[in-house]
């Protein structure tokens, strides 16, 4: 078992409401990472950071992403930073290499900054939101772009359209 499609991307990039879209589209369950982190802390993400610390927030991470991976077979939306592991770095790349579909959304901040409010509930980008957006960016970029079997730029774009297009290129790769 394996998901049809894995979202991967920035705040903001849409990955949670695109999957849904896909989700819809392909008339499959989603299943978004960063709920199951949730679930298993009992706790919402910020808190995790703010009470546990980033270090467990990604372990937490870490078998969330693993667990998706081997029991999900529908949309699977990864939060921005799970790619950071090495651990799901090898994940993605095993899952790609055997046909799967990783899919980078990509987003400038000039998009990305009204879906992310970038407010205080994203941990990472408190401060100066906007410069930690792009020093975040700047350091996942290369990572998303190797990770990716398939980059779509979500700027302009409704979620429907990024799902109708994450379609048209797996279609047309397959």
């Amino acid at each position: 078992m394996a998901p049809r499609a894995v979202l991967i991307g920035p705040p903001g990039s849409g990955k949670s409401t695109v999957a849904k879209a896909l989700a819809r589209l392909w008339q499959v369950e989603r299943r978004d990472t960063d709920t199951d982190i949730e679930q298993r802390a009992g706790k919402s993400i910020p808190d995790v950071f703010l009470e546990d610390g980033e270090a467990t927030f990604r372990s937490i991470e870490r078998e969330a992403v693993d667990d998706a991976l081997r029991t999900h077979d529908g949309v699977l939306a990864l939060g921005g930073g799970a790619v950071l592991a090495a651990e799901t770095q090898a994940l993605l790349e095993a899952y790609a290499a055997e046909g799967g579909a990783v899919v980078f959304l990509d987003v400038s901040l000039a998009a990305a900054a009204p879906r992310v409010g970038l407010n205080a509930s994203r941990p990472l980008l408190v401060g100066n939101p906007r410069a930690q957006w792009v020093a975040l960016m700047d350091a996942r970029r290369p990572i998303y772009e190797r990770l990716a079997t398939v980059t779509i730029l979500t700027d302009k774009t409704s979620p429907t359209d990024v799902a109708v297009r994450i379609d048209a290129e797996l279609k047309e790769r397959a």
